[in-house]
């Protein structure tokens, strides 16, 4: 009886998680998400793999979550926008910048060929370099560095994606990106609204800006290295 009454009990709970997980792809979609390969990394990596445990429940909900150290993890929906928006594919290499909680390298080791991500807090970096390996992740890292002074030494990427707001480029960011390279960040427009924006080179090497539509809950990008929480 008491087997009966677990085995029913695991159905209905994998059938609760079936359907948040067919409405989380739903929303994807319905905030304009068409990658399909984007897509299909959304679907085999579920943010609460990547949230911590006492939000584990509402991961699956468009919404921003506390992480720790002040910070917050933006809307999924906005996480997606942001990597469809860097146009990845297979042959790139990506530098990500705010590793966070480790959701969006996941997403990104999926899609690229290279993931570097780093990250600035130190008890972050480490949470999500154990996520990733708990996720089986190998083609991407997170290391805790300052991605405001990354080493040039680590070579050029063709994209590159800052978790955070920006004016313009950093130029020690910018000094990484390939010549056809893209990069992607949230800055504020004249209304003080946050937008997702992605800057290219033009042909005389300056860089080109367009709007990718709006972001929230993103914090400046800031500079150094803290070990606390």
């Amino acid at each position: 009886m008491n087997r009966s009454r677990s085995a029913g009990s695991q159905d209905l709970t994998d059938e609760v998680d079936a359907r948040e997980r067919a409405q989380f792809m739903l929303r994807m979609r319905a905030r304009g998400i068409q990658d399909l390969t984007l897509l299909r990394a959304l679907e085999r990596a579920p943010r609460a793999l990547f949230m911590p445990q006492r939000y584990q429940d509402v991961a699956a909900r468009d919404i921003a979550l506390p992480i720790g150290g002040g910070q917050t993890a933006p809307p999924p929906s906005i996480v997606a926008a942001m990597i469809e928006a860097l146009d990845v594919k297979r042959s790139h290499s990506v530098f990500e910048i705010g590793a966070g909680t480790g959701y969006a390298t996941a997403l990104l080791s999926q899609m690229a060929g290279e993931v570097l991500a780093v990250e600035r807090r130190r008890s972050l970096a480490l949470e999500a370099s154990a996520r990733l390996e708990a996720f089986g992740v190998v083609s991407a890292g997170v290391a805790w560095a300052d991605g405001l002074t990354p080493s040039r030494e680590i070579g050029a990427f063709d994209r590159i994606i800052i978790h955070a707001v920006v004016d313009a480029p950093p130029e020690a960011v910018g000094a990484l990106m390939s010549a056809d390279g893209i990069l992607v960040a949230v800055s504020v427009d004249e209304g003080g609204e946050q937008r997702i924006v992605g800057w290219s080179r033009g042909e005389e090497g300056a860089f080109v800006a367009r709007d990718h539509g709006p972001a929230r809950a993103f914090m400046p990008l800031a500079p150094g290295l803290t070990r606390g929480v």
